[in-house]
């Protein structure tokens, strides 16, 4: 039997009451868990009736929080190292990756699972990840087989070191999203994800969010919405 652990966690149905067409798989960020972005598909269920949402919950307990959910280990993080000196702080973000795989493994046992019982595949599928969530939708989504209709990300970062062109598998449509303001996540992170995944010939829209810290706004959310739209057009 597998040892890789199962996870769950709140979801919606499609409004529309038929069977799903399309698939939101949405990872929380560090220390939360899926009630923290099940409130996403909420406020986009309208536009996307066919659509079913899911918001698992991190494997692991949280290292800092006695309540929030984790997909790997943050212990070496240091949000003031990221502002002070961006090429240690890339360093951090490589250091990550271990723990980014072993997240990756989760994440690919429950698309699996959530896909066969919609009876989808992943190119009907958008991973949405906040902060943490972010770096494994990212880490996870562009090294699958199949390429996912898109990924969006919000407040989160790459994590990547020196292999990461020869590890890429697939190159689906990226939208990622920042507070310029953020100080968990500083927003230099953007211009790194977004530079290397470029470079990689991967389509990738970056938006800064200007006076905004560590989460999603009003901007946030409207072009978020639109970029799911338009991946779903293309389906």
């Amino acid at each position: 039997m597998s040892n890789i652990p199962m996870i769950d966690g709140p979801r919606l149905n499609t409004l529309s009451g038929n069977p799903a067409k399309t698939l939101v798989i949405l990872l929380h960020g560090y220390g939360a868990d899926g009630d923290d972005l099940i409130g996403l598909a909420q406020y986009w269920q309208k536009d996307f009736p066919d659509t079913a949402f899911v918001a698992p919950n991190a494997p692991e307990p949280c290292d800092l929080s006695p309540f929030g959910r984790q997909w790997f280990s943050l212990e070496r993080y240091d949000p003031d190292m990221q502002r002070r000196d961006p090429v240690a702080g890339a360093k951090v973000f490589a250091s990550m990756i271990e723990g980014a795989r072993t997240a990756q493994r989760v994440v690919d046992q429950f698309i699996t699972k959530e896909t066969s019982e919609h009876g989808l595949s992943l190119s009907e599928t958008v991973l949405v990840g906040f902060s943490q969530g972010t770096m494994v939708s990212l880490y996870a989504g562009l090294r699958q087989q199949m390429a996912p209709a898109g990924i969006l990300g919000y407040s989160g970062a790459l994590v990547s070191d020196d292999r990461f062109g020869e590890e890429l598998k697939c190159r689906p449509p990226v939208c990622l999203i920042h507070g310029e303001d953020d100080d968990i996540v500083p927003f230099p992170a953007l211009a790194r994800a977004t530079k290397i995944l470029s470079d990689l010939n991967i389509d990738v829209a970056a938006h800064g969010c200007p006076g905004l810290g560590h989460g999603i706004d009003e901007q946030g959310l409207k072009i978020g919405q639109s970029f799911v739209k338009s991946v779903f057009s293309n389906i």
